[in-house]
């Protein structure tokens, strides 16, 4: 190359950084770069250029292809990237490098590119140095960062990486393995790698090629390799004076850096604080427009049960305190969605000693995949942390022994508190009264909720345990701990669906009162049982109204309208069984059963006859199966609280409406939990009305408007557009659909895509298709071949249930609602997570 051209301003931003690593001894492919030219006379070096590029072929092995590619004087700067702005030619032959020159040449005065430098102030014309590279025939390649470029973490590098040449990465075609890297501990994400782009060595140009079962799932990169890349990274950011952008190749073993540029506009202070917004989990709670009471309530829900279990688990009151703004943003409403605040759950686990440990069972849980590297403000340093260690053994020891205690105190106590209150007829009492009430049940049920989160977290840590133990004795059985929590039988959440089916089969039995069903309106049908017809379903619809006519869609949001309070909607569910024909004969009973003892005789097989094994492993398992079925059924009092809730909150709406205070009843949702605190000691405010109309406007307008990605990141309170419906934290969808298998079975059907289940009277067999489900799906679940849900996790509902069902169940299925639509067909697999859309030509062989 010529070296004695060093002027950025001569050879571009690219080639002076390619000189300055050749300069300082980093393996680079050899190179030389067409010094700039004025654009305005394109023949005014063409006779040197050409000399220049056979010279420089000449040096090279004569099978050697090349890299053609630009180096403008902005280009890589620290302000002005121009990535992906200009022309780039791979694996050229050495007759065609002239051409792939004129050509990237002539992309500098592009449309995009033109447009790119007016958006930035640049001048209309540029300068373009072009560089050619000799092509590294790499077995890997990829793209690395010496500071984590999403969350500024200066501590962590971050490494992207694909089999072959990295133009499928760098594109966003292939998927790829990313790895963490922070004082040298390495955390992976490995992806289904499919397939890798490879030199043609017929022809000019790249061949995308099949990779082997065998590698699709391994890491591409080494533990090794990944440490000598993290190194020469930090390297780099000491050499260059700041955070690097690094393009790697590793051929024959050796590493390849074939560029390096700034991050562009790198500063912590400026953005403000990294946080991930994720609603993964939390959808299934809250689907939909969320309105403002709803969310102040449930963010005070949040905040108080967590700092209740955080002392619990030995987090002292003062460094409660000292953190009280952790725990009050816990969650975040993100035009009208609810969201969960990603940095301040990590915030909260770090408090607690083995916070390493109990990140990961909460990622499992929650069904998130980025963790947070934390200040030394909340993570405890190694020897505090050992001896908190000691103090929290023994309360989790203790807490544990007493969890059955405290489960049987808290349902007596709060059964007794739901029975006094469903004796109230709340409608008859005045705002003062009901505000009151309110306070009370407050004060003495909601913030009195430990044995639930007690439950919660060690449900948390067995369920991880049991995963870790299965994965140990059988790694090939990538669900096998999913199968052995089938079949439980003492699950509430399926109860509703098992006495939904015993009154079908009255109905269905009786032509009468089939007729009554198939024949006329739900509501007609309410009337007409309420005026003694048919008094037995009468009296079983009477009774599962009192048991579990708060558990319906959306039953966590007080806004919704349960079944308690229109009991048609449930009739309607009921007349879809009828005219579908279904009932408890439709199921199998002793799938989820028969699933259950399958997966403990392999466990068996493979325990042999070690009694501390057998021994260990019975204990994990019985613990979490317990811990997961009582999580299941204390949140069904949870749903109670909510709906006794909705209740008060519905009747002071009334009674407000019928003195003229508001508009409409329903206007209560749109008043916020403190202002209704305020006016249980004040009156009611009449400005309120103002904030009611400008909420409800905007809420009206959120309906319409794009939802905002599942995942996005902000820096400090910007909420800006760029960063809602950014999809940088949304994963590329790949030919095949993969997501967590939760209920084994192999299903080839036809897929139903439901956003709410009240707009469909029966699935008929197909396979559910949706992006969360809650409770109040549950009706649905019987008429469903399987089920596919977009988000959620091993401990999520839809999880749950259909293992207790025995349905094959898929949940965390990243792009489902991307790539797939009603009608289309699909074969799945609940063991292993895996979906592939069958095309019409094989769907009619």
């Amino acid at each position: 190359m010529t070296k004695n051209i060093n002027d950025k301003n001569t050879i571009g931003g690219k080639a002076r950084n390619l000189m300055l690593l050749d300069q300082r001894g980093y393996k680079v492919p050899n190179w030389m770069v067409l010094p700039t030219v004025n654009l305005g006379d394109e023949s005014h070096f063409e006779t040197n250029e050409a000399v220049l590029v056979n010279q420089f072929i000449s040096q090279n092995d004569e099978q050697s292809s090349y890299a053609v590619r630009s180096s403008a004087v902005e280009e890589d700067g620290k302000q002005h990237s121009f990535a992906g702005q200009f022309e780039t030619y791979l694996n050229v032959t050495a007759d065609s490098v002239m051409d792939a020159v004129a050509r990237v040449k002539k992309s500098a005065s592009s449309e995009r590119v033109m447009r790119y430098r007016k958006e930035r102030g640049l001048e209309p014309i540029g300068q373009m140095a072009v560089i050619i590279q000799e092509m590294v025939n790499a077995e890997v390649s990829g793209v690395a960062f010496s500071v984590n470029p999403v969350s500024l973490n200066e501590k962590e590098t971050v490494i992207s990486a694909v089999y072959g040449l990295g133009e499928g990465l760098v594109s966003g075609e292939l998927s790829a393995d990313t790895y963490y890297v922070t004082d040298e501990n390495i955390r992976k994400e490995i992806a289904d790698k499919q397939r890798a782009y490879v030199m043609d060595e017929n022809t000019a140009g790249l061949q995308l090629q099949d990779l082997p079962e065998s590698k699709r799932e391994l890491a591409c990169l080494s533990d090794e390799a990944i440490l000598e890349l993290n190194k020469v990274l930090k390297q780099l950011e000491r050499d260059f004076g700041g955070p690097q952008d690094v393009e790697f190749a590793f051929s024959k073993g050796q590493l390849f850096i074939l560029q390096t540029r700034p991050v562009t506009n790198f500063s912590t202070k400026e953005k403000g604080e990294y946080t991930l917004w994720d609603n993964s989990n939390i959808v299934e709670s809250y689907p939909g427009i969320t309105t403002p009471l709803t969310f102040s309530f449930i963010q005070k829900m949040y905040e108080g049960v967590y700092r209740q279990l955080a002392n619990l688990l030995g987090v002292s009151k003062r460094r409660l305190n000292t953190h009280s703004d952790v725990y009050a943003n816990t969650l975040g409403l993100v035009k009208g969605r609810v969201y969960y605040n990603l940095l301040n759950w990590y915030k909260m686990l770090a408090m607690l000693p083995g916070y390493t440990i109990n990140a990961e069972n909460m990622e499992r849980m929650m069904g998130v995949k980025e963790r947070f590297t934390l200040d030394d403000r909340f993570v405890m340093s190694k020897g505090r942390a050992s001896l908190a260690m000691g103090t929290m053994f023994i309360k989790m020891v203790y807490a544990q022994l007493r969890l059955g205690a405290m489960r049987k105190s808290f349902h007596k106590q709060f059964q007794s508190v739901m029975s006094e209150y469903e004796k109230i007829n709340f409608e008859a009492l005045n705002d003062k009264e009901i505000l009151e009430k309110h306070h009370w049940f407050e004060t003495n049920v909601l913030k009195e909720w430990k044995a639930p989160l007690v439950n919660d977290f060690f449900a948390m840590i067995w369920f991880g345990l049991l995963e870790k133990q299965v994965r140990k004795y059988q790694p090939e059985e990538k669900n096998l701990h999913n199968d052995l929590l089938c079949g439980s039988q003492d699950i509430i959440s399926v109860q509703p669906i098992y006495r939904s089916l015993e009154i079908a089969d009255k109905i269905i039995n009786d032509e009468a009162c089939k007729a009554l069903f198939s024949n006329h309106s739900a509501d007609e049908v309410w009337s007409r049982l309420n005026e003694g017809a048919f008094p037995e379903v009468a009296g079983l619809l009477r009774k599962y109204i009192k048991d579990f006519g708060n558990r319906c869609v959306g039953e966590l949001k007080l806004e919704t309208i349960s079944y308690v309070q229109e009991p048609a909607q449930f009739i309607a569910i009921l007349q879809s069984y009828v005219k579908q024909g279904i009932s408890s004969m439709n199921r199998d009973a002793d799938q989820d059963i028969q699933i259950r003892r399958t997966a403990e005789e392999k466990m068996n097989a493979v325990l042999g006859k070690s009694p501390l094994k057998r021994w260990w492993f019975n204990t994990v398992l019985k613990m979490t199966r317990s811990m997961v079925s009582n999580r299941e059924n204390l949140r069904y009092e949870r749903t109670r609280a909510f709906g006794m809730i909705r209740t008060m909150f519905s009747a002071l709406g009334n009674y407000w409406e019928n003195r003229g205070y508001l508009e409409d009843k329903r206007d209560i949702f749109y008043i916020e939990l403190e202002e209704l605190k305020e006016m249980r000691k004040q009156g009611f405010d009449p400005t309120i009305r103002e904030r009611i109309q400008e909420r409800k406007v905007a809420f009206k307008a959120f309906e319409s408007q794009l939802k905002p990605s599942p995942r996005f990141f902000t820096y400090g309170n910007d909420f800006s557009d760029q960063y809602i419906y950014s999809q940088d934290k949304i994963e590329a969808i790949g030919d095949q659909l993969k997501g967590t298998g939760c209920c084994p079975g192999i299903v080839e059907a036809e897929v139903q895509v439901v956003e709410d289940p009240r707009a469909i009277e029966s699935l008929d067999g197909k396979i559910l298709v949706t992006s969360s489900t809650d409770p109040g799906w549950v009706t649905l679940f019987p008429t469903a071949a399987a089920i596919l849900v977009e988000r959620g996790s091993l401990l999520s509902h839809s999880a749950i249930v259909s293992r207790e069902m025995g349905i094959p169940c898929i949940v965390g299925v990243e792009g489902l609602l991307r790539s797939l639509k009603s009608g289309d067909k699909v074969w799945m697999n609940g063991s292993t997570g895996l979906i592939k859309k069958i095309s019409h030509d094989e769907a009619t062989k």
